[in-house]
């Protein structure tokens, strides 16, 4: 069985009426020519890692840290994540705002960019992020 390996970018998702729909950009000179012959609605089996900032397969759990304002930001933006906060009583009404004070003041610090260089409030939100995971699995 012979695979396609080419390198893409993701460049939107959406949601239609039978699931996702993930857009893809793929340079010209990456792309298999046995995909650009396939016809459409042809079905795939795929493999996907994501590239880590040293052009390698990104380990999740390992390269993580490298992620976590956007995480924070992620979070304090996710309409679930503040009705989490809002079952929990950490947060009275379930907006961007009162998550994102919450969480400054969960993790001690004034702002996101701080989880950078500190790595308490980084396992902090890690812990945080786990426990919304949990509770999303759970829920």
């Amino acid at each position: 069985m012979k695979t396609s390996q080419f390198e893409a970018v993701k460049v939107a998702i959406k949601q239609d009426k039978t699931g996702y729909v993930l857009t893809l950009s793929v340079h010209p000179d990456e792309i298999p020519d046995e995909i650009m012959r396939d016809f459409v609605g042809a079905r795939y089996q795929v493999v996907m890692v994501r590239i880590n900032g040293e052009e390698k397969p990104m380990d999740r759990d390992r390269d993580l840290p490298h992620d976590l304002v956007q995480l924070a930001g992620i979070l304090c933006n996710d309409p679930r994540f503040h009705v989490w906060l809002v079952s929990l009583g950490c947060i009275h009404q379930a907006t961007s705002k009162e998550a994102t004070e919450w969480m400054r003041s969960e993790l001690g610090v004034v702002s996101r960019t701080e989880l950078k260089t500190n790595p308490a409030a980084s396992q902090i939100l890690l812990n945080i992020n786990e426990e919304f995971k949990t509770w999303k699995r759970n829920g």
